[in-house]
């Protein structure tokens, strides 16, 4: 075993039978083994005993959690934690590709490199000596010299040709906060094609913490993960260009590592970082960006705008903030055009908030993703969070990638005060009228349209002809906007590609939470207790500290039990059928 630390203590207890209930395979094996070996397992400082520890699985991976909370462990980021296998699995592959190519035109060159052949007299116009016996010597010490060189040029493009095929290593991966370990110990037994992985924490409990969880998870873990006491800033400034992966995963705002993980991941790398608080990790006034790039810099305006919103029936403009014409086959970058939208609406006479600027290009690469789910269906069974991760990303697919904003079914009918027409009666008629419409993997009743928001109430004017409301203030957006007559007649029939794939294919694409209380936990090595049951749920608190301290050790399996299948958390999950449908 390369890591031990703290005491070694004798496995003496044979896991119940009730406890054996909730352990997999794998791990009341590993129990048996442990026990009839009488092998020493280290379970850090202070004499600590295994009754104390709480084993947890997700995917391949198993951890050991101590019961007074004193290594943070966020149950709920293993949908993140599942998207990071999946990326880093694509990223593998496209490497592999790369690689693959750049081989094959490197082989290609070298093929076509012309054979030597055997020294003789060279042309009467490359003779440069006058004087004829002089001459013949110096025509075959030409020869011979170029002879060798062309022998030594083919040789190089296939030493170079060589090298390459042999130079692609595995990627070596960096987790800058390890904590428990859980994630580089997925990553060393979930994907094979990684080589060497280091996990850091400037915290010492959480690295006795991750070297016991990789000891526990056997020789593949041990052979690929280590585990280091260290300030992930310093570290990665001091090995710069060294890592293929970085995962930054920190417990609040990434910002102040981003500037040291670029600086240690190679060319060519891959950066993951998560935030959970977009305000946290940009602040509230933007930076100053400053690149040597040109064209980078001239097209960023191309993928910005600015947002005018009504403050009365929530319809909204985007203003780009540059613009391009084409000139003599040369393209002039200039700034954009404006103001896009009246003093007042022109649906309801408001006035407009304006907002922005903001990145109105799209935000996926959709080849990227679709390769991802690709991956993700071809081993859904090494993901636990799979049907999760899978409708994310399916949802995604769908979407419009050139729409940068979304309206929402509900607010339109809000404004109107009458009965929401089907979604899918109303795709038709964005379709039917000649426009584009998705949903959103955000909202479950968002919908991306790129047709503008005069033919969107248009629509719903129609829609209210035929469903009429009751009569309203003559001041209200609503009002204002029914007393005008729609200069579009909505046509609602059914369109072909008004169904959503997913409804095709019966995936569903807001799937709900597994349990109650799904969310982040109090911060790892405080003490659980009874004024954190607001965060945790009273169950959670009572029901499974409490019983872990009587009952010893149990493994608490992440996989969606039957019973909390459909329970969902009632302000992010669709409540209705209607919602549900969507």
């Amino acid at each position: 075993m390369r890591f031990l630390i703290g005491t070694a203590l004798r496995l003496r207890r044979i896991p119940s039978k009730w406890n054996l209930s909730f352990c997999s395979s794998a791990s009341c094996r590993r129990f048996h083994h442990l026990e009839q070996s009488q092998s020493e397992f280290d379970m850090g400082d202070a004499g600590e005993k295994f009754e104390e520890y709480t084993i947890v699985q997700e995917g391949e991976a198993e951890i050991l959690l101590h019961s007074g909370n004193r290594v943070f462990y966020n149950k709920t980021q293993v949908n993140n934690r599942d998207m990071s296998i999946a990326i880093l699995r694509t990223f593998i592959s496209k490497c592999k590709e790369e690689h693959a190519t750049k081989f094959s035109r490197k082989a290609h060159l070298a093929s076509k490199m012309p054979e030597g052949t055997p020294p003789g007299p060279i042309s009467e116009e490359s003779n440069i000596v006058q004087d004829e016996e002089p001459q013949e010597d110096c025509e075959m010490k030409l020869n011979q010299s170029l002879y060798e060189m062309e022998t030594i040029l083919r040789e190089s493009h296939k030493t170079i040709a060589s090298k390459e095929k042999e130079e692609l290593k595995a990627p070596k991966v960096l987790e800058a906060l390890a904590a428990s370990g859980l994630r580089s110990i997925r990553y060393a037994r979930e994907i094979d094609e990684l080589g060497q992985i280091v996990a850091l924490d400037c915290d010492k409990v959480c690295i006795e913490a991750c070297k016991r969880n990789v000891q526990f998870n056997g020789s593949v873990a041990s052979s690929k993960v280590e585990a280091h006491l260290a300030d992930a800033r310093v570290y990665m400034l001091t090995h710069p260009k060294e890592f293929d992966v970085v995962d930054l995963d920190p417990y609040g705002s990434p910002s102040v590592f981003l500037d040291s993980a670029i600086q240690t991941v190679v060319d060519g790398g891959l950066l993951m970082c998560t935030a959970t608080d977009l305000a946290v990790l940009c602040g509230g006034n933007a930076a100053v960006c400053y690149s040597n790039s040109a064209n980078e810099v001239k097209n960023t305006p191309l993928r910005l705008s600015y947002v005018y919103q009504c403050i009365g029936c929530d319809s909204f403009h985007l203003q780009s903030l540059g613009r391009t014409s084409i000139k003599n086959n040369s393209v002039k970058h200039a700034p954009g055009f404006g103001p896009v939208v009246p003093q007042e609406c022109s649906n309801c006479g408001k006035k407009f908030n304006m907002g922005g600027p903001i990145w109105s290009a799209p935000i996926h690469d959709q080849e990227w993703v679709a390769s991802m789910l690709a991956n993700v269906k071809a081993m859904k069974d090494r993901y636990p969070a799979y049907e999760k991760i899978s409708a994310v990303l399916t949802t995604v697919l769908e979407e419009l990638p050139d729409v940068p904003l979304f309206v929402s079914l509900h607010n339109l009918c809000t404004t109107l005060k009458c009965t929401p027409p089907p979604a899918a009666m109303l795709r038709s008629a964005v379709i039917n009228a000649g426009y584009r419409i998705s949903g959103s993997h955000v909202n479950p009743l968002a919908l991306k349209t790129d047709a503008p928001m005069d033919v969107i109430w248009d629509i719903m004017r129609c829609w209210v002809n035929n469903h009429p409301v009751k009569t309203r203030p003559a001041n209200q957006p609503g009002t204002v906007i029914l007393s005008k007559e729609p200069t579009l007649r909505a046509n609602f029939a059914q369109a072909v590609t008004a169904s959503w794939k997913t409804q095709a294919e019966k995936v569903r694409r807001f799937v709900p939470n597994p349990e109650r209380n799904w969310g982040p936990k109090i911060r790892g090595g405080r003490q659980i207790k009874s004024k954190h049951a607001s965060t945790l749920g009273q169950m959670s608190v009572n029901g499974l500290v409490s019983h872990e301290r009587r009952n010893g050790p149990q493994l608490v399996a992440l996989e969606t039990d039957e019973r909390h299948e459909h329970i969902g958390h009632k302000g992010d999950e669709p409540d209705s059928k209607r919602e549900r449908d969507l």
